[in-house]
């Protein structure tokens, strides 16, 4: 069996995350798609907003328990998206517990009022918090992520922005080596 791939599609609240990634796992043969707030819900007791300041060594241990479930599904084969929040400062430790020396990294980063309003109008989903949205985007505009990695349309759709990491992924321009 061949191993597999990981393209972790990251990004503050609104981004358009969980439709991309969702849109880019059906594009592939042999899938899986790793929803990374998943494992801030098996905590069951005593767990702090994942971007609040105090909550750095919960999330340590969230990320080591999804990049070992992530890695399981590469190594198996599967081309793997992971969708979640993965700032660049978590990047290098995920890539570490899973053992990967590369993996596709795209940062979805519209404007923060585009995100703003997205997080405002959400129907069904359990965060709508305009102060933590826009900290997780200054979060990601501060770390100055490589601007190869970002995609920040905010005018694109869905399937444009999909279209455009597949475009890119293809032509290497997404790889990151740990």
């Amino acid at each position: 069996m061949r191993a597999g791939s990981l393209l972790i599609v990251t990004g503050p609240p609104g981004a358009g995350k969980s439709t991309i990634a969702r849109l880019l796992a059906d594009e592939l043969e042999c899938s899986v798609l790793v929803e990374g707030d998943a494992f801030f819900a098996f905590l069951a007791a005593g767990a702090i907003a994942p971007w609040l300041p105090e909550s750095h060594e919960q999330n340590e241990v969230v990320t080591d328990a999804a990049a070992r479930a992530t890695a399981a599904f590469v190594d198996g084969g599967y081309d793997t998206i992971y969708d979640g929040v993965m700032g660049p400062w978590f990047l290098p430790q995920f890539m570490r517990t899973a053992g990967l020396g590369e993996v596709d990294y795209a940062v979805i980063l519209p404007s923060v009022e585009v995100l703003v309003e997205r997080v405002a109008n959400r129907q069904g989903h359990g965060f709508t918090d305009e102060a933590a949205t826009r900290s997780m985007h200054a979060q990601f505009v501060d770390h100055a992520v490589d601007q190869r990695h970002v995609v920040s349309d905010s005018e694109a759709t869905a399937d444009d922005v999909a279209a455009i990491i597949t475009s890119r992924r293809a032509r290497g321009e997404l790889r990151h080596r740990g």
